[in-house]
């Protein structure tokens, strides 16, 4: 796609990810989407064939974010210096506290899940749990390759703990959206690195 398709197609995502937030997904239509950009609708036909399918480019980009994130070939690079503790504490907590930033960064994603995407319908519900799958996994390999080298516990359950982290960040943004507290806040993110990385017990 040329360059400027590529920005139009971004502003309507854009633009439609501001809407769905301000008025709720279900009450958003394409045509308050198009007089916001005051475009015609087949402009926006031309990337997508409905809303879903924006929510859809929404999801697919925080997956995108987060797989970058935890990108394997960066942690094999980095573990085959034989690092210190202290730069491996560092380099866990930098990878995790990007994840949860980019997590917090989608509150629509978020918001939708606890509040309006159930019983949308089939399809929408489907690509939520992947998506949210999609997640846990790039945490739980995460988990699985710092096992290995002996950097967590060997009792832990990978999944488990990718499920942990991923919904309890979901319910910190659900509930600071809810409160209207900042989510991007950094010491609300550096908090939730610290309960995973050191626990609750002295």
């Amino acid at each position: 796609m040329p360059p400027k398709g590529e920005r139009r197609k971004q502003q309507i995502v854009d633009t439609a990810k501001e809407m769905f937030i301000e008025n709720g997904f279900q009450s958003t239509h394409i045509g308050q989407v198009c007089e916001k950009l005051d475009i015609a609708r087949g402009t926006v036909y031309q990337y997508f064939r409905n809303k879903k399918e924006i929510l859809y480019a929404i999801l697919d980009e925080v997956i995108e974010n987060i797989e970058d994130i935890f990108d394997l070939d960066d942690f094999n690079e980095f573990f085959a210096h034989n690092p210190t503790h202290e730069a491996v504490l560092s380099f866990i907590n930098k990878r995790l506290v990007s994840c949860i930033s980019v997590m917090l960064g989608e509150p629509i994603v978020i918001k939708l899940i606890f509040k309006e995407i159930v019983g949308v319908d089939d399809d929408v519900n489907e690509r939520v749990g992947k998506a949210i799958g999609t997640i846990e996994k790039c945490v739980s390999q995460e988990v699985e390759e710092l096992m290995k080298r002996n950097i967590y516990k060997s009792t832990l359950d990978p999944k488990v703990t990718a499920m942990m982290i991923i919904g309890g960040v979901m319910q910190v943004v659900y509930q600071c959206d809810r409160m209207k507290q900042d989510v991007l806040s950094q010491g609300l993110i550096n908090s939730i690195a610290m309960h995973y990385l050191y626990g609750v017990l002295k």
